[in-house]
């Protein structure tokens, strides 16, 4: 299956269903024991708002978002051999629905949970989302050099 024979629709869809090779229990896991710390951490600050639940939602959000991207690309044992071949080959494309998905999760989580208007809300999600973008496209992209040696 290669890059050019597809579609931008075609392309699209085999991204997000890479994206399901990640350890998502374990990074849902992660996201909620990071989430809680920081929560406690915010409990003992003392400042008692709705807003203070944003902080920790983003955290939580962030590292459930990079632990399952990044476990995806570093996992060996996956059931469909297709779809790992194709976020090897394809490592940036393969980490933009995860990185997408935080954008949008923690756009709204920031807007709801906090004091944040909506567009403070999307560039404060701007850079949490390219950070994931960014490590998992790094990831992926050493992981493909290496392998081709």
């Amino acid at each position: 299956m290669a890059h050019g024979e597809m579609s931008r629709r075609e392309n699209r869809q085999v991204a997000v269903a890479a994206a399901t090779l990640g350890p998502w229990r374990t990074a849902a896991g992660v996201g909620a024991l990071v989430g809680a710390t920081d929560l406690v951490i915010d409990l003992i600050d003392g400042d008692w708002s709705l807003s203070m639940l944003a902080g920790p939602a983003g955290v939580a959000l962030f590292f459930f978002f990079l632990v399952g991207t990044v476990g995806g690309r570093l996992r060996r044992d996956t059931a469909d051999r297709r779809l790992h071949k194709w976020a090897n080959e394809h490592p940036w494309q393969a980490a933009l629905p995860a990185a997408g998905g935080l954008l949008l999760l923690n756009t709204l989580a920031q807007l709801f949970l906090g004091d944040a208007g909506v567009f403070e809300a999307f560039f404060l999600s701007l850079f949490p989302a390219a950070m994931v973008l960014g490590v998992a496209g790094v990831v992926g992209s050493v992981k493909r050099a290496r392998s081709k040696d």
